[in-house]
């Protein structure tokens, strides 16, 4: 079972926080204030902020910028996953994505159908990685970002989780971009 090796030192990590929407600015971005508040509450650094509408090569533009910026380690972005025509986060993230993490969306939707039942089906959530940096894609409610740090991601991206975490490989992600 998972547990927190209280034996190890916590790492902080960079994050980025993209919230995509055409009806809300960041003083209504409450999905984006939860974010905010759990991963700094964690220790975890605020490395930028962000609102954009949902237009795809604007997001996998800003999302490239932040792969490319090595003061990120880390982009979560919250809104867009839906199935409406507007929403296009999650094909934006994968415009973006060297590999996808295929399990974090099947655990995202284990969650949420413990919170929100069949409902679930309708989530797009998705992540993957990108030139060293992890991205994750969650849904723009506050609920769905409350249970996607409470319940996966405040886990992986602490060190301290085990048996295994995101931060102890982060090193190694770009691994193959490395002269032999």
């Amino acid at each position: 079972m998972s547990r927190i090796d209280d034996t190890l030192e916590f790492i902080p990590v960079r994050i980025a926080v993209l919230t995509v929407s055409d009806s809300r600015d960041l003083a209504q971005d409450r999905s984006g204030d939860v974010l905010v508040g759990r991963l700094t509450a964690a220790g975890h650094l605020l490395a930028d902020r962000r609102l954009l509408p949902d237009e795809r090569a604007q997001i996998a533009d800003q999302l490239r910028t932040w792969c490319d910026d090595p003061a990120i380690d880390v982009v979560i972005s919250t809104g867009g996953t839906g199935l409406t025509g507007r929403d296009v986060t999650v094909e934006a993230h994968r415009d973006v994505y060297e590999k996808e993490i295929d399990a974090f969306g099947t655990v995202f939707t284990i969650v949420s159908m413990q919170k929100i039942g069949t409902s679930a089906v309708q989530s797009r959530a998705t992540g993957g990685v990108c030139n060293g940096t992890y991205l994750f894609a969650l849904p723009g409610s506050p609920g769905a970002c409350k249970d996607a740090w409470d319940e996966i991601l405040g886990r992986q991206l602490d060190f301290r989780h085990r048996p295994c975490n995101f931060v102890e490989i982060l090193p190694r992600l770009d691994e193959h971009q490395r002269r032999k």
